[in-house]
């Protein structure tokens, strides 16, 4: 890998407790959702965004996970903290760095 190349990082969220229910949801996580979105679509413009997606299914087991690249460890951690989903507390993030060993597509 070059030096100066990027690295994949990869951050998984899940809800806080209180929005497993969908009967807990307020407007505002609706827009701090739809916030979390377009930061998300900002990170695929800037060539930052690999891939986002999240699971189907079971609530109480949901979760996220949002793939980028960055050229330090520093600038990833920065991406996930400024996620407005993170940053506003209605998700809790996970770190790590990330290798994709097989592409597909």
């Amino acid at each position: 890998m070059l030096r100066n190349s990027k690295k994949e990082f990869i951050y998984e969220l899940k809800p806080v407790p209180r929005l497993l229910k969908e009967v807990n949801w307020r407007e505002e996580d609706r827009r701090i959702v739809n916030k979390h979105v377009r930061y998300l679509k900002e990170l695929q413009g800037a060539d930052y965004l690999v891939l986002a997606g999240e699971t189907q299914g079971a609530k109480e087991n949901t979760f996220r996970i949002v793939i980028i690249k960055a050229f330090t460890e520093e600038d990833a951690l920065n991406i996930m903290n400024n996620d407005p989903a993170v940053k506003e507390e209605i998700m809790t993030a996970s770190f790590y760095p990330y290798k994709t060993i097989v592409k597909g597509f």
